[in-house]
C-alpha cells in the first residue's frame, strides 16, 4: 500500500444509481495512472449530486483518508443540481481560482459552452481538490492544462512528492537556489 493517495469523486445521480457507468471516474483514473510514476493509491467513489454528501465525501478522502489530490468530475454547469464548486468552496481554506481559468481557457478552444463551466479548486489543509467536467475528453483535456503545476503545489502545501512520466506530462517545480 503506497503512502501517497489520489481521491476520485464522481458526483452524478445517475452512476451512483446504476443507470449508466461511471466512464468519467475512470476516465481520471486512467489519467493519473499515465501521468504518475509514483506509487499511489486511488481512493474512489460515486455519489449522488446532493451537496452535503459532497462535502461530506471530500472531508472524509483529505482528513481521514489523507488523499494529497481529490479529483472530482460531475457538478459543474449551471443546472440546478450543479453543486460541486459551491460544495468545494464550503470545505476549502484557500480558493485556486486560476485552475478554473485556465481549464476553461482551454475548453473554449474546442466548445463555445465551456463559459458555462464553474470548475474551481482549493486547498483543504494537506489536500489540494480539483473540480473538473464530466465528459471523459474534456477531463483529459484539462488535466493536460493545469496538471504540470500540480506536484509543486502539493509540494508547498507540505503533501508527497509526485513523480511525473515526462514523457507523458512535464510536472514544473521552479529550480532551487
Amino acid at each position: 500500500m503506497s503512502s501517497i493517495k489520489i481521491g476520485v469523486i464522481t458526483a452524478s445521480d445517475r452512476a451512483s444509481a446504476g443507470i449508466y457507468e461511471d466512464i468519467s471516474g475512470v476516465a481520471i483514473q486512467d489519467t493519473m495512472k499515465a501521468y504518475l510514476t509514483s506509487e499511489f493509491e486511488i481512493v474512489y467513489r460515486c455519489i449522488p449530486d446532493e451537496q452535503t454528501e459532497i462535502e461530506a465525501t471530500m472531508k472524509e478522502l483529505c482528513d481521514d483518508a489523507g488523499c494529497c489530490l481529490v479529483v472530482t468530475t460531475g457538478g459543474t454547469g449551471p443546472a440546478l443540481r450543479d453543486v460541486t464548486p459551491e460544495a468545494t468552496e464550503n470545505v476549502c481554506e484557500k480558493m485556486m481560482p486560476g485552475f478554473g481559468e485556465l481549464m476553461r481557457q482551454v475548453s473554449l478552444q474546442y466548445v463555445p459552452t465551456a463559459i458555462l463551466s464553474r470548475q474551481t479548486a482549493g486547498i483543504r489543509g494537506k489536500s489540494l481538490i480539483i473540480n473538473l467536467p464530466g465528459k471523459p475528453k474534456s477531463i483529459r483535456e484539462c488535466l493536460d492544462a493545469v496538471f504540470p503545476a500540480v506536484p509543486y503545489c502539493i509540494d508547498l502545501i507540505e503533501g508527497p512528492y509526485l513523480e511525473c512520466d515526462e514523457s507523458v506530462i512535464k510536472a514544473f517545480r521552479p529550480k532551487s537556489k
